[in-house]
């Protein structure tokens, strides 16, 4: 049981935290969900992007082409002329101008750390990873709003008939480009006919980039049930470099939050963080470390 003095402690922990999660949502996506007029020089859109074999890279339009050779339009209003021989790929992205220049969009977008966003899989796109070296997963997107996976931890020696394993098949209910909604389920159990997990649904508010997540959920076990409230955010704050936080409270203030980053490549993203225990008698800071690949569009 924890003294008054600590559960203030964590108590006032956990509001900061919260409160700077409501700061990650810049003001213009606050306008822009609002009514604000939805075109503007940093909204995502999908182009075409240009890879030559000396490593070029360009974004824009193709203004014409024939057997030898491509006329490209880059976003930036450049035109070049490259013969086919020397384009290594031509395909669409999607990404956004930033200061003139285009920023490929986050295909991580449908997760923080390890809670889900009212985000969704495109239809084809499959995302792989591993949390913590140890709990291997994979996620498929069926259509642009269902999608089902599942996984199991790399643990030997056990009895495999209890062995856990888990599917989580999610649904996004809504869609309202700054605004999407979702529901799904954690589902845990193992060969020999234990069972438990986590029924949620989940608000995702602002850009792909910048954005709160607010979920509610409530986890079952056997006759035993409970519910719990996550808040999370993310801040993209350079090209390739997200700041997220994710954190959980439920009943008896007890809880954990997290911040940390997100580096960004092209399809392999790294979070690397800290989360830390609230409402017990002992405070103790574990890494998040995890590595998902997306495959797709």
């Amino acid at each position: 049981m924890m003294d008054p003095m600590t559960r203030l402690a964590a108590t006032s922990l956990l509001r900061t935290l919260l409160v700077a999660t409501l700061a990650l949502v810049p003001a213009a996506a606050a306008a822009q969900t609002a009514g604000a007029p939805p075109r503007s020089a940093s909204e995502e859109v999908e182009i075409l992007e240009l890879v030559l074999r000396d490593g070029t890279r360009a974004f824009g339009s193709v203004e014409r082409e024939d057997d030898r050779e491509i006329v490209f339009r880059t976003y930036a209003g450049a035109v070049i002329t490259v013969q086919r021989q020397d384009v290594v790929m031509l395909r669409r992205t999607r990404g956004r101008v930033e200061g003139g220049t285009f920023v490929r969009a986050d295909s991580h977008r449908s997760r923080l750390f390890f809670a889900p966003t009212a985000r969704s899989l495109e239809r084809g796109q499959v995302s792989v990873g591993v949390f913590e070296f140890l709990a291997p997963f994979v996620q498929v997107g069926v259509t642009d709003r269902f999608s089902v996976g599942g996984g199991t931890p790399l643990v030997f020696g056990i009895d495999e008939k209890y062995r856990p394993f888990w599917i989580t098949p999610k649904l996004q209910v809504y869609d309202g480009g700054n605004a999407q909604a979702a529901v799904g389920v954690l589902q845990l159990f193992n060969v020999s006919g234990d069972s438990g997990g986590i029924a949620y649904g989940v608000g995702t508010f602002g850009s792909s980039d910048n954005a709160v997540t607010i979920g509610t959920g409530l986890a079952y076990t056997g006759d035993s049930t409970g519910g719990v409230l996550m808040v999370g955010g993310e801040r993209r704050v350079r090209p390739n470099l997200k700041l997220i936080t994710e954190n959980y409270v439920w009943k008896g203030g007890h809880g954990i939050v997290s911040g940390g980053v997100r580096f960004l490549g092209e399809r392999l993203s790294a979070d690397l963080a800290l989360a830390v225990p609230i409402g017990t008698d002992d405070y103790i800071a574990f890494p998040v470390v995890n590595f998902v690949y997306v495959f797709g569009r």
